[in-house]
């Protein structure tokens, strides 16, 4: 188990640094050629070349991404392919503009999600939302574990929830590695602040100049990376709760090891 853990957080470090290196545009094989002739003979928000979605899936998304639009104004669409692709020439069958979010699909290797975006969409969408959406969604880890399909299908709704919400800087939901990786920097943040409130003097209980002197280092272990990504990811008041009491615990444990060991030493 802890071993299939590790293997998913570094995956998913391994995603984020590739994530990085690709900023959001569809990929050079989309645009070097002009094959219309796969394209179908009716407009429709989806082209599956890659037959990535069920027929089902397919409808039915189909029916969210038009109801989206009229709703909304903003144009989703979706393209999957594998060994060919219409090219340049879904920018006219699409009329793709200011408002349009195309993603691409590539199921030929490494992350399979590339974003096309229109200029209005990165008002609302900054950069760094959609590399962030690329590396969750995208990356093969995921693409093993949940299927090319929900790679796609919750992308869009990420997309869809943000762009409700006139906008967002980080993609909403908070998966479970990401809340550990948190947890971890909050217990991390405990252990340096109760370290440093370590009694030093005689008759001293709480060394608060020492950890008031530390607390850029466990404030930001703890508030910027163990609180920040929850609060901004999700309303869910568990992981937040959970990432205090971890705090707590590991100032506790820093601030009660001298007196155990001292224990531990007398009774020797």
């Amino acid at each position: 188990m802890q071993k299939q853990f590790f293997k998913r957080i570094l995956v998913s470090l391994m995603a984020g640094v590739l994530g990085l290196s690709i900023w959001a545009h569809a990929p050079a094989t989309s645009g070097a050629y002009n094959n219309p002739e796969l394209l179908p003979d009716r407009q429709t928000p989806i082209i599956d070349l890659g037959k990535t979605l069920t027929d089902i899936q397919e409808e039915r998304l189909v029916q969210e991404l038009e109801a989206f639009e009229r709703s909304t104004g903003w144009k989703l669409r979706v393209l999957t392919q594998f060994d060919r692709t219409p090219g340049r020439a879904i920018a006219d069958f699409w009329d793709l503009n200011e408002k349009t979010v195309l993603l691409v699909a590539d199921l030929r290797g490494g992350n399979i999600l590339n974003f096309n975006l229109g200029d209005e969409v990165y008002k609302l969408l900054p950069r760094t939302f959609w590399v962030e959406l690329q590396t969750r969604y995208g990356n093969q880890f995921f693409v093993r574990e949940n299927g090319e399909d929900q790679s796609i299908i919750q992308s869009l709704e990420s997309v869809k929830t943000c762009l409700s919400r006139g906008g967002c800087r980080v993609v909403p939901g908070l998966p479970r590695e990401q809340w550990i990786l948190t947890l971890i920097t909050s217990v991390i943040g405990g252990l340096v602040c109760g370290v440093a409130a370590i009694p030093r003097k005689p008759g001293q209980v709480f060394a608060w100049q020492w950890a008031l002197m530390f607390s850029p280092l466990w404030g930001i272990l703890f508030i910027a990376f163990g609180i920040g990504p929850v609060i901004a990811r999700t309303t869910d008041w568990l992981p937040l709760l959970r990432n205090v009491m971890g705090f707590l615990l590991g100032v506790m444990v820093a601030y009660l090891s001298p007196t155990i060991s001292q224990s531990s030493a007398s009774e020797t």
